[in-house]
């Protein structure tokens, strides 16, 4: 396996129709491909809008299986670039039973694996307890040709916990699809606020763990179909950071953009030799982090 990882980090916007969605997609896909990329990621619920600013039974016709029409035009995209994809759909497990996955196809088009969103958000405009069901799959890496990956998906990134026990289980670096925006009536400072939050607690998930984390968030602003809210605006700003927090890429808030990043795979050996955190954590007096709350 060479020292170096070339990922591409695909930023979207996405709209009502799911074969122009995939079509930019692909096109996203087929640049990074040809800059040399040999894993790429797309943004959460790349298929869609974000439909869970409101809750509508009718949106779960947007759902659909494992393997399926997504997974299937993602596979033969892979097998046909040799190159390792990290998509995300809404998958239907069962009538009545639904999950926010990330499917992840090795470079021959086989499925390597999916994860399924651990934590749920349920918050003005990201209604996604109605449509979800908290992911069963637990917290494992998948295994592919260019490494374990720590695939999570949006909410999760602002879990340590979450970074950790993938950290634990021996991913080589923490992946993010993302959708996440701003309430359009918020003002330019609390914007920035937010967004800088973002950033800052994946960079810490980096230095925590001795891991690059890469974020893929979408772009664009999405109406509220209902009568709620002005939408959302999503900021972008998808990035790269290594295993000290140091910035390897960054995206724009407003563009359509193929982020390339060079991942050099011996970083995370060598700073967990400086920063030993996993030699030194306490593991004998961590009882309390599985209470809800230390009363």
């Amino acid at each position: 396996m060479s020292k170096l990882l070339k990922a591409g980090i695909i930023q979207q916007a996405c709209n009502s129709v799911r074969e122009t969605n995939l079509a930019v997609s692909i096109r996203g896909i087929e640049e990074a491909a040809a800059n040399g990329a040999d894993l790429i990621m797309l943004p959460e619920l790349h298929c869609g809008p974000y439909f869970c600013q409101t809750e509508d039974t009718d949106n779960f016709d947007l759902a659909e299986t494992i393997p399926g029409p997504t997974t299937e035009i993602l596979a033969a995209t892979a097998k046909r670039l040799g190159v390792v994809i990290v998509g995300s759909l809404f998958e239907r497990r069962a009538a009545g039973l639904y999950h926010n996955t990330a499917v992840v196809l090795e470079k021959d088009g086989s499925l390597a694996g999916k994860y399924r969103k651990m934590h749920i958000p349920d918050d003005p405009g990201y209604y996604e307890k109605f449509y979800f069901t908290p992911g069963d799959l637990g917290f494992t890496p998948i295994d592919t040709s260019v490494g374990r990956l720590g695939v999570l998906v949006c909410w999760d990134q602002w879990y340590p916990e979450a970074a950790r026990l993938m950290a634990l289980a021996g991913a080589d670096l923490l992946l993010y699809p993302t959708a996440i925006g701003w309430n359009p009536d918020d003002g330019e400072d609390e914007r920035q606020r937010q967004r800088e939050a973002w950033i800052t607690v994946q960079r810490g998930h980096a230095v925590a763990n001795g891991l690059p984390v890469l974020a893929c968030n979408r772009i664009g602003h999405e109406p509220d179909p209902g009568p709620n809210s002005r939408g959302i605006l999503f900021w972008g700003g998808s990035f790269a950071v290594g295993p000290q927090g140091e910035f390897l890429a960054q995206a724009n808030t407003s563009d359509t953009q193929v982020l390339m990043v060079n991942i050099d795979r011996e970083r995370s050996e060598q700073m967990r030799r400086i920063w030993p955190f996993l030699r030194d954590r306490r593991i004998d007096a961590y009882q309390g982090t599985i209470r809800r709350f230390i009363d």
